[in-house]
């Protein structure tokens, strides 16, 4: 696990793909994938870096059934993955970047409990946020299989949080319809259904599944839920928005080479 954990990292540091790591750990050993997922977490965090949250992954049942897993994933948020909206993403500053739209849930309470429910995640949630995520991977190619994307930290890249915050209260998540375009044109569309059949419901998967590790969703995280729609490849020059019906809309921009920030 640790020549794993290594090589993620050096990929990082060096801002260079690497090969799969999945023949380091094993084929389908999620519980070893986790741990090196942690390792270099916990490393971060001695270098000074501070965790704002989680995202989910793998909600979608086609992306499941690519890679041959019955749940979801997640990995952990930094403050320093965060992009203003409608900011710019140097270019460089990812490997082989991609965009998904999001409902982005914020904490106002501890979940704690093994058996969450979906009302323990809506009494807890201050408010919603749109949100993109621009997942990466340090794996060459994206030649990943589910113990690469979650050693890899669930593929996180950065993230952009819209800056209007919506309760709750009256708000249908599973209803929500997103559209998501690329300099004008539509690349992706979806709906709150497509995550998970509800955002909700994968938060309250992950609040259980962090609980049963030990290590809580807490108040004042952030959570991305989950992919809305298809991810789209992002290249130097691209401008995303992403509209999601009941919170609002959201962009980011992509430097071209050689465009100062």
């Amino acid at each position: 696990m640790t020549k794993a954990a290594d090589t993620l990292l050096a990929a990082t540091r060096a801002n260079a793909p690497c090969p799969p790591v999945r023949s380091l750990l094993g084929e389908g050993d999620i519980e070893a994938a986790y741990a090196v997922q942690r390792t270099n977490v916990e490393r971060g965090v001695a270098a000074g870096r501070r965790i704002v949250g989680r995202k989910i992954g793998l909600t979608s049942p086609a992306v499941q059934a690519q890679l041959g897993v019955d749940q979801p994933d997640f990995g952990t948020l930094f403050a320093d993955m965060a992009v203003p909206d409608g900011g710019l993403v140097a270019a460089g500053r990812l490997l082989q970047p991609k965009v998904e739209a999001e409902v982005a849930l914020v904490l106002g309470a501890e979940l704690p409990h093994q058996d969450c429910t979906v009302v323990d995640v809506l009494r807890a949630t201050d408010f919603a946020l749109p949100a993109l995520e621009i997942v990466d991977s340090r794996i060459a190619g994206w030649d990943i299989g589910i113990v690469d994307t979650v050693a890899d930290n669930a593929s996180s890249g950065l993230y952009v949080l819209g800056g209007t915050p919506v309760p709750l209260t009256g708000l249908d998540l599973r209803g929500v319809r997103m559209t998501m375009t690329r300099a004008g044109e539509p690349v992706s569309e979806g709906t709150g259904a497509d995550c998970l059949r509800g955002p909700l419901n994968a938060a309250a998967w992950l609040a259980s599944t962090l609980a049963r590790m030990g290590d809580p969703l807490l108040a004042g995280d952030v959570v991305l839920t989950g992919a809305l729609g298809p991810m789209v490849a992002a290249a130097p020059g691209d401008r995303f928005e992403a509209r999601i019906s009941q919170l609002g809309r959201i962009t980011v921009e992509f430097a071209s080479e050689g465009e100062e920030l």
